[in-house]
C-alpha cells in the first residue's frame, strides 16, 4: 500500500512549488514528496524545506518508502528516540507515578545540564528516562530495589527497549552500560555518565528535601563534594537552595 501522503490521487494545489537555492538563489521545482533536489544552476543539492520529515524521523519503513533519508532526518531520528523512550518508560512502570516523576524530573535535569556541558543528548536523555528500569525486576526477583540489583537487572530491560525502537548499537551500548552502574561512578567516567549521575542526584536530594528537610548548609556540603560537574553543581543550587 503506497502512503497517501505520497500518492499523487490525494494531492492538492500547491503540492508542486518552487523553492530558492539556498547557495545561488535560482528557482529549484520540488515536488512536496522530493526528500532533496539538485540546484540546475550552481549543482548544490539540498533538503526539501517544505517537506514534513515527522513520519520518517521514526518509521522504521522511512528508507524503504522515500529513499535515502537526508542528514538532517537522521539527525532527527535519533532526537526524536528520547520522545519515544519516555513513552516506553511511561508504559511499563504502568500507574507507578512516583517512578514515573522521578525519571522525568532527571531527564529535566539532565537536558539542562548535558546542554551546558557539551554531552550526547541522546544517550544521557535515553539514559535519563530508564535509569531505574529495572527496578521492577529487582523487586519480583529479589523483593529489593537496591541499587545493585537496579543496576543488574536494568540494562536488559533497557536494551529491549531501546531495541525495539531500533537504537543504533552504539547508543544502545551507551545507555546500557550507564544503567549498569548508575549509582556507582568508576574511578574514569564518560561526560554522558557524569551529567546523568548529577540528575539523578538532584532529583534524589529534592525527594529527600521535601519528605524530611534538609538544611542549605548541609545540602550545600552536598553539592560541593557529591557532584561530578560544574553545572550540575549550579543545577542543584538553583533547585535545591532557597
Amino acid at each position: 500500500m503506497k502512503c497517501p501522503g505520497q500518492d499523487t490521487l490525494y494531492w492538492k494545489p500547491g503540492a508542486i512549488y518552487e523553492v530558492p537555492c539556498p547557495k545561488c538563489g535560482a528557482n529549484v521545482e520540488f515536488f512536496k514528496d522530493d526528500t532533496a533536489r539538485k540546484c540546475p544552476q550552481c549543482r548544490h543539492r539540498f533538503v526539501n524545506p517544505n517537506m514534513d520529515f515527522g513520519c520518517a524521523a521514526y518509521c522504521q519503513y522511512a528508507e524503504q518508502c522515500i529513499g535515502t533519508l537526508p542528514e538532517e532526518v537522521l539527525l532527527q531520528k535519533e532526537d526524536l528516540l528520547k520522545d519515544r523512550v519516555a513513552i516506553e518508560m511511561k508504559r511499563y512502570f504502568r500507574s507507578d507515578f512516583k517512578r514515573i516523576g522521578h525519571a522525568t524530573r532527571v531527564a529535566r535535569h539532565a537536558e539542562r545540564i548535558g546542554r551546558a556541558e557539551g554531552s550526547n543528548p541522546p544517550v544521557v536523555l535515553c539514559a535519563a528516562y530508564l535509569h531505574d528500569i529495572g527496578i521492577v525486576e529487582a523487586e519480583k526477583k529479589y523483593g529489593s530495589s537496591q541499587a545493585k540489583y537496579q543496576e543488574q537487572e536494568g540494562p536488559v530491560v533497557a536494551r529491549e527497549i531501546l531495541e525495539r525502537l531500533g537504537a543504533k548499537p552504539p547508543l544502545v551500548e551507551a545507555v546500557c552500560d550507564i544503567i549498569a552502574h548508575h549509582h556507582h561512578p568508576r574511578e574514569e567516567e564518560t561526560l554522558d555518565f557524569k551529567v546523568l549521575y548529577d540528575a539523578d542526584r538532584i532529583a534524589n536530594l529534592e525527594e529527600r528535601k521535601k519528605e524530611n528537610g534538609i538544611q542549605d548548609e548541609k545540602m550545600e556540603t552536598i553539592i560541593a563534594k557529591k557532584f561530578l560537574t560544574e553545572n550540575g553543581r549550579i543545577e542543584a543550587r538553583k533547585t535545591l537552595l532557597g
